[in-house]
């Protein structure tokens, strides 16, 4: 299946600070990361998204440069370039602390039509951006799947009602839908997660995906096919990225289905079991690569393949 993907959010610096002392400077943001990933799988991937002509912004641009992602022209027209700091814990999980402007530039990044259009995270629910992408979203689906990852962010995001009354309308919006179970029990304090995700299945969805860190995730259909993947064992260096690296295939695995694209919607909905869980298990294999190393840094193609090799 040919075509290009759309990506549209956040590209920012994490900032990570470890346990031991030391500091560390990635280019990150959910969707940037999501692009990334796409793109060293191979997937053409355009990237609309908000930074400034800094000496961080270089970094994010020659970043995703290196990795084939094209910006959409007029990205870069912010005053200065966000900046997320991440704090490690001894687990290698990671809080954050936001320090960043969103908003949306001028342009037509749907000419020519994407087959697939990509939103989540701090974007979607950040003004004055976030009115925007939702729009832009909806322009979009007549002729795009819709993939939406909320990543919830409440240092971000508010009080976790005023962000569900956002992310409910993107969740009803959307084609695809990866949550993980800490976003869900944040959103819906004192509810099973995966009580929420049975419930988003059906509010539009072809397809909820719940993630559950290390031990993997479950996909739940509109028609009610629940899958289960257990994710690799690997020696965790942090999780950051390791959300959006599995977004990102996730999209690839439905590219590789032939799943993709609004004329692919009714395919979707009607998908079978061993298709989700061919595509669950490429997913945690690339986000277990992710957390091997250090930094939102998701695997090629080429790296995924010797990683399947070395676990054969």
């Amino acid at each position: 299946m040919t075509g290009h993907a759309l990506v549209i959010g956040e590209a920012l610096v994490d900032v990570v600070h470890r346990l031991d002392g030391t500091v560390d400077e990635h280019p990150g943001g959910s969707p940037a990361n999501v692009a990334l990933g796409l793109s060293r799988l191979g997937r053409k991937v355009d990237l609309l998204t908000w930074f400034g002509r800094d000496a961080y912004g270089a970094m994010v641009s020659e970043h995703l440069a290196e990795s084939g992602v094209h910006l959409v022209p007029g990205s870069d027209g912010a005053e200065h370039t966000s900046v997320a700091t991440a704090t490690l814990d001894s687990t290698g999980a990671a809080s954050y602390d936001f320090r960043l402007e969103w908003r949306l530039p001028t342009t037509n990044a749907l000419e020519p039509a994407p087959l697939v259009v990509h939103t989540g995270s701090i974007a979607a629910v950040l003004p004055p951006g976030a009115a925007d992408v939702a729009t832009l979203v909806a322009v979009a689906r007549p002729d795009a799947t819709i993939t939406y990852d909320p990543n919830a962010r409440p240092a971000l995001m508010g009080n976790p009602a005023h962000a569900g009354s956002i992310i409910e309308p993107l969740v009803e919006l959307a084609d695809v839908v990866k949550v993980s179970d800490e976003d869900l029990e944040w959103l819906y304090a004192g509810r099973k997660p995966i009580t929420v995700a049975r419930e988003w299945a059906q509010w539009g969805p072809a397809v909820v995906v719940m993630t559950r860190g290390g031990s993997g995730a479950v996909a739940i259909t509109s028609r009610g096919l629940e899958v289960e993947m257990l994710a690799p064992k690997v020696v965790v260096a942090d999780t950051v990225g390791a959300g959006d690296s599995f977004m990102g295939g996730l999209i690839d695995g439905l590219w590789t289905a032939g799943l993709l694209g609004a004329d692919r919607r009714a395919a979707l909905h009607a998908i079978d079991a061993a298709t989700i869980a061919e595509v669950l298990a490429s997913c945690v294999r690339i986000a277990a690569i992710t957390v091997s190393r250090p930094g939102a840094n998701p695997p090629s193609r080429a790296e995924l393949h010797a990683f399947d090799a070395a676990h054969a």
